[in-house]
Protein backbone atom coordinates (compact mmCIF):
# COMPACT_ATOMS: atom_id res chain seq x y z
CA UNK A 1 0.00 0.00 0.00
CA UNK A 2 1.16 3.42 -0.65
CA UNK A 3 0.49 7.02 -0.59
CA UNK A 4 1.48 10.51 -1.21
CA UNK A 5 1.31 13.75 0.84
CA UNK A 6 1.76 16.82 -1.19
CA UNK A 7 1.95 20.46 0.86
CA UNK A 8 -0.29 23.29 -0.85
CA UNK A 9 0.56 26.16 0.56
CA UNK A 10 0.09 27.57 4.29
CA UNK A 11 -0.62 25.16 7.02
CA UNK A 12 -2.61 22.83 3.86
CA UNK A 13 -1.38 19.65 2.59
CA UNK A 14 -3.49 16.70 0.12
CA UNK A 15 -3.31 12.82 0.56
CA UNK A 16 -3.64 11.05 -2.58
CA UNK A 17 -3.81 7.46 -1.61
CA UNK A 18 -2.68 4.68 -4.20
CA UNK A 19 -6.61 4.46 -4.82
CA UNK A 20 -6.58 8.01 -6.27
CA UNK A 21 -8.65 9.29 -3.56
CA UNK A 22 -7.69 12.10 -1.79
CA UNK A 23 -7.59 13.89 1.82
CA UNK A 24 -6.78 17.83 2.67
CA UNK A 25 -5.60 18.25 6.32
CA UNK A 26 -4.77 20.81 8.32
CA UNK A 27 -1.75 21.54 10.18
CA UNK A 28 -3.06 24.70 11.10
CA UNK A 29 -5.02 23.49 14.13
CA UNK A 30 -7.94 21.99 11.80
CA UNK A 31 -8.78 25.61 10.80
CA UNK A 32 -10.05 24.48 7.03
CA UNK A 33 -9.74 20.91 7.08
CA UNK A 34 -9.00 17.96 9.91
CA UNK A 35 -5.59 18.20 11.36
CA UNK A 36 -3.19 15.03 10.74
CA UNK A 37 -4.38 14.16 14.82
CA UNK A 38 -7.94 14.40 13.41
CA UNK A 39 -7.32 12.04 10.58
CA UNK A 40 -6.75 9.68 13.05
CA UNK A 41 -9.28 9.71 15.21
CA UNK A 42 -11.55 9.25 12.29
CA UNK A 43 -9.41 6.40 10.74
CA UNK A 44 -9.85 4.92 13.68
CA UNK A 45 -13.55 5.10 13.67
CA UNK A 46 -14.14 4.54 10.38
CA UNK A 47 -12.16 1.42 10.78
CA UNK A 48 -13.86 0.25 14.23
CA UNK A 49 -17.27 0.70 12.40
CA UNK A 50 -16.64 -1.40 9.57
CA UNK A 51 -15.41 -4.18 11.52
CA UNK A 52 -18.88 -3.43 14.15
CA UNK A 53 -21.43 -2.88 10.96
CA UNK A 54 -20.05 -6.49 9.54
CA UNK A 55 -19.89 -8.36 12.22
CA UNK A 56 -23.92 -7.50 13.67
CA UNK A 57 -24.80 -8.06 9.52
CA UNK A 58 -23.56 -11.59 10.00
CA UNK A 59 -25.21 -11.89 12.90
CA UNK A 60 -28.41 -10.86 11.78
CA UNK A 61 -28.99 -8.06 13.56
CA UNK A 62 -31.47 -5.66 12.10
CA UNK A 63 -29.41 -2.76 12.05
CA UNK A 64 -30.22 0.51 10.06
CA UNK A 65 -27.84 3.07 11.26
CA UNK A 66 -24.24 3.01 13.05
CA UNK A 67 -22.27 6.26 14.55
CA UNK A 68 -19.09 5.55 16.76
CA UNK A 69 -18.13 9.62 18.71
CA UNK A 70 -14.71 9.22 19.30
CA UNK A 71 -13.03 11.36 22.07
CA UNK A 72 -9.30 11.51 22.26
CA UNK A 73 -7.20 12.95 25.15
CA UNK A 74 -2.92 13.79 24.11
CA UNK A 75 -0.57 14.30 26.77
CA UNK A 76 0.30 17.80 27.64
CA UNK A 77 3.98 18.09 26.07
CA UNK A 78 5.28 17.83 22.46
CA UNK A 79 4.83 15.57 21.01
CA UNK A 80 1.10 15.37 21.31
CA UNK A 81 0.85 11.46 21.41
CA UNK A 82 -2.98 10.60 21.84
CA UNK A 83 -2.60 8.86 25.65
CA UNK A 84 -6.66 7.76 25.89
CA UNK A 85 -9.16 7.48 22.99
CA UNK A 86 -12.11 6.70 23.74
CA UNK A 87 -15.12 5.37 21.17
CA UNK A 88 -18.87 5.06 21.54
CA UNK A 89 -20.94 3.39 19.30
CA UNK A 90 -24.63 4.58 18.89
CA UNK A 91 -26.17 1.25 17.18
CA UNK A 92 -29.86 2.31 15.71
CA UNK A 93 -31.99 -0.59 14.95
CA UNK A 94 -34.67 -2.75 15.79
CA UNK A 95 -34.43 -5.66 18.54
CA UNK A 96 -30.76 -5.49 18.28
CA UNK A 97 -29.46 -7.41 20.99
CA UNK A 98 -26.81 -5.74 23.35
CA UNK A 99 -24.68 -8.77 23.71
CA UNK A 100 -24.20 -8.72 19.51
CA UNK A 101 -23.08 -5.50 19.99
CA UNK A 102 -20.87 -5.97 22.96
CA UNK A 103 -18.92 -9.10 21.01
CA UNK A 104 -19.21 -7.04 17.73
CA UNK A 105 -17.17 -3.96 20.00
CA UNK A 106 -14.95 -6.16 21.33
CA UNK A 107 -14.04 -8.16 18.34
CA UNK A 108 -13.47 -4.69 16.45
CA UNK A 109 -10.95 -3.59 19.68
CA UNK A 110 -9.46 -6.64 20.21
CA UNK A 111 -8.77 -8.50 16.86
CA UNK A 112 -10.03 -7.03 13.34
CA UNK A 113 -9.57 -2.78 13.64
CA UNK A 114 -5.59 -2.41 12.20
CA UNK A 115 -5.71 0.92 13.16
CA UNK A 116 -6.90 0.10 17.15
CA UNK A 117 -4.35 -2.89 17.23
CA UNK A 118 -1.44 -0.36 16.18
CA UNK A 119 -2.53 2.16 18.60
CA UNK A 120 -2.66 0.15 21.31
CA UNK A 121 0.81 0.18 22.38
CA UNK A 122 0.65 3.42 23.21
CA UNK A 123 -2.83 4.23 23.74
CA UNK A 124 -5.26 3.35 26.06
CA UNK A 125 -8.48 2.43 24.17
CA UNK A 126 -11.98 2.18 25.96
CA UNK A 127 -15.22 1.68 24.06
CA UNK A 128 -19.03 1.60 24.71
CA UNK A 129 -22.36 1.39 23.17
CA UNK A 130 -25.82 2.12 23.36
CA UNK A 131 -28.63 1.00 21.01
CA UNK A 132 -31.49 3.10 19.72
CA UNK A 133 -34.45 1.76 18.41
CA UNK A 134 -35.19 2.87 15.04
Amino acid sequence: MKAQVKWLGEELFMGTSESGHTLVLDANGGNLAPSPMEGVLISLGGCSSVDVVSILKKARQNIIGCHVEIDGTRVDSVPALFEKIHLHFVITGTDVAAKHVERAVSLSADKYCSVALMLNAKVNITHDFEIVAG
